[in-house]
């Protein structure tokens, strides 16, 4: 049986992924790690994904700012596969702690990688890259050759890594890829996130426990896809012939303007009467258009968005209305 350890296994991506291995590869041992000590939420949300069976799916606390408790776990499974889903993904946190976000992003793939590198062992080894990686631009969709430029610790803890696994793949016969994940979006994303927090202030607006949603911009523009969508895309790279690095977005624009019109709009509300911008809640150096070109993962493994912007829309507003 094959053995796939999943970090960060607790957050959307790790849910998604979770789910599709559950329901396709019914013969291997899932090893998830997370910093959540409520194993409870986990296993409510990916039963609500799924109908398979978890009885191989097991999860762990390990420490993986410690490259002790790494090597031992890792020497202990021996896994055939790893996916690197870890570390914060809060650029606004990064800002605010730089030295955690180092610690947190670069210090656990380091361990991860090293501790393969001494066991002698070369499961294939996804890495979760991020579009924060390219910065600000001219507005062009970015692909896999695109010139990067991360204008906030966070990502440039990411590019490192990216960087490193790049060159650690021409070096070394190792299955080694990063996904450059764009924005996406699901019903498990936390509510400080824009997408979220969109939805919610609507909520309460409609129902009376709110007035106003503040923003930043309405014009800022991203690519927004659904983190099923991501996932998928995921198990298709690590079943794959490897190249060292793939885009995973959708391709498609939508401003922060097209968003909440299409939140609000769901509830019959006008929204031009209940948003306020202020530019004091924008990012410095921010980038304004962040858009995937996905066209290699399309073409090399037939990868396809199944969820459109709007879909993605409803599908977040339905589930927190349940």
């Amino acid at each position: 049986m094959e053995n796939f350890l999943i970090t960060g296994i607790t957050g959307q991506d790790g849910l998604f992924l979770t789910a599709k291995l559950l329901d396709l590869n019914k013969n291997c041992n899932i090893f998830g790690i997370s910093r959540s000590n409520n194993n409870k939420i986990f296993f409510n949300r990916l039963n609500s994904l799924t109908n398979s069976s978890t009885e191989n799916l097991k999860l762990y606390k390990v420490d993986l700012e410690d490259i002790t408790e790494v090597y031992n776990f890792i020497s202990k499974i021996k896994p055939s596969h790893i996916v690197n889903l870890s570390g914060p993904s809060s650029v606004y946190e990064s800002l605010i702690d730089y030295s955690y976000t180092k610690k947190s992003i670069e210090v656990i793939f380091d361990n991860l990688i090293n501790t393969c590198i001494k066991q002698k062992i070369f499961p294939v080894f996804f890495q979760a890259s991020s579009s924060e990686m390219f910065g600000d631009n001219n507005g062009e969709p970015l692909n896999e050759n695109s010139e990067f430029n991360p204008n906030s610790p966070y990502a440039e803890a990411k590019l490192r890594n990216h960087l490193k696994l790049i060159n650690l793949a021409k070096q070394n016969d190792w299955n080694l890829t990063s996904g450059i994940m764009f924005n996406h979006e699901s019903e498990f994303r936390e509510s400080n996130y824009l997408f979220k927090k969109t939805i919610l202030t609507a909520i309460a607006i409609h129902s009376g426990k709110k007035e106003i949603l503040k923003i930043g911009s309405l014009d800022y523009t991203r690519d927004w896809s659904f983190a099923g969508d991501v996932a998928n895309a995921i198990y298709k790279i690590i079943f794959s012939n490897f190249e060292n690095s793939y885009v995973i977005g959708s391709g498609i624009p939508n401003s922060i303007e097209d968003l909440i019109s299409a939140v609000f709009e769901h509830f019959g509300l006008n929204w031009n009467k209940y948003v306020n911008v202020d530019e004091k809640l924008l990012r410095k150096g921010d980038p304004k258009i962040i858009i995937a070109n996905p066209k290699k993962i399309k073409v090399t493994l037939d990868w396809q968005p199944e969820y459109s912007f709007n879909q993605l829309v409803s599908r977040c507003i339905e589930k927190e209305l349940i």
